[in-house]
């Protein structure tokens, strides 16, 4: 029998969802966002990210998807003083914007590394086991690929996470089979299925699916 809780109702949600205020460095990076097509992620998927980067006292984390920098601007805040973003978009005008962003926060130019490119192209590019947090809010059909390419990047202890697990409620709909929809079903079922993760998935935003990458040990 089902233990779940009754659905929150929409005016808890919002205020949870609000709970951590956005100032107007995140409210200018979200107009550069609109201006361009860009969806970012939510102020309680931000405030999410930042939590987690500062219990992890995360000095490396890997971004996929920079949009404006909303979501780098949570990580930047969130990780240690001397940590390092490495954050991945095709669209370089897109991350142009994000340095816009971070620059106006205040935030080294060295603590932002943007790299533009094809995640699938720069991720194996980088160093195995280095990372401590890995983001991904790219494209939706590639988030098996992007989760194989996490568990390399990742430490022991480090954490995994992709946005839009929720997929616009289609997830949990079982009649929606769109390529996208089918993908991050398939991802969450997997990620639930692994030894060497400790998954949650947060109803925050459009869905957090994260996984903790827990050591094991080589079977003889």
């Amino acid at each position: 029998m089902s233990s779940a809780l009754p659905p929150v109702a929409p005016a808890s949600w919002t205020y949870a969802e609000s709970f951590v205020e956005e100032d107007d460095l995140l409210a200018a990076a979200r107009a550069r966002a609109a201006e361009v097509g860009v969806t970012p992620i939510g102020s309680g998927g931000g405030a999410m990210l930042r939590f987690l980067a500062s219990v992890l006292e995360a000095r490396a984390v890997v971004e996929i998807g920079t949009g404006t920098g909303v979501s780098g601007l949570w990580l930047l805040r969130g990780m240690r003083a001397d940590g390092v973003l490495t954050t991945v978009d095709i669209e370089t005008e897109h991350q142009r914007l994000a340095r816009q962003t971070f620059s106006e926060a205040g935030i080294a130019s060295q603590r932002a590394r943007t790299i533009s490119g094809a995640a699938l192209d720069v991720l194996p590019r980088l160093t195995d086991g280095h990372y401590d947090l890995v983001f991904c809010d790219g494209d939706k059909t590639e988030y098996a690929a992007y989760l194989a390419e996490a568990l390399r990047l990742l430490r022991p202890g480090g954490v995994v996470v992709f946005d839009n697990a929720l997929w616009h409620d289609r997830v949990a709909d079982p009649a929606r089979r769109d390529e996208e929809t089918v993908a991050v079903r398939e991802l969450g079922r997997d990620v639930a299925a692994r030894d060497d993760l400790v998954p949650v998935l947060l109803p925050v935003g459009d869905g957090l699916l994260c996984a903790r990458k827990v050591w094991v040990p080589e079977s003889d």
